[in-house]
């Protein structure tokens, strides 16, 4: 029996911010930013505000949201599961949940040998 593993995953307060973003915003998707000004807080965008190239990679979706990250930056995560979570406080200044009082953030885990197996990493 093959089990399903996800690269990214979302913690139930996540899903219910990402879920208040949308119901002001309409549908959304993430991308894990590594730049200087943001740290590394998945940007929570309206979808199409933010545009996605070659140079990125899909790594699920999220309560319906897609979530993407820079290849480069995938090189050094692929053998780490992200767990999105929400703290207090503000966000990334483009990020749509900033004025929530509330914050996406990313944690990780490593995978498993099994769960590498099942990825093929």
């Amino acid at each position: 029996m093959t089990t399903e593993v996800s690269k990214v995953i979302a913690t139930d307060t996540a899903l219910a911010l990402i879920e208040k973003v949308k119901t002001k915003h309409g549908p959304v998707m993430f991308h894990q930013s590594g730049g200087c000004c943001d740290g590394s807080s998945p940007m929570c965008y309206a979808q199409g505000e933010f545009l996605i190239g070659d140079s990125d990679v899909w790594l699920g979706d999220i309560g319906d949201a897609p979530f993407y990250m820079s290849k480069a930056q995938y090189e050094y995560w692929r053998n780490t599961q992200l767990i999105i979570d929400v703290v207090p406080g503000r966000g990334g200044m483009f990020s749509l949940e900033g004025p929530e009082g509330q914050r996406f953030l990313t944690r990780s885990r490593m995978f498993t040998d099994e769960e590498r197996r099942v990825l093929g990493l």
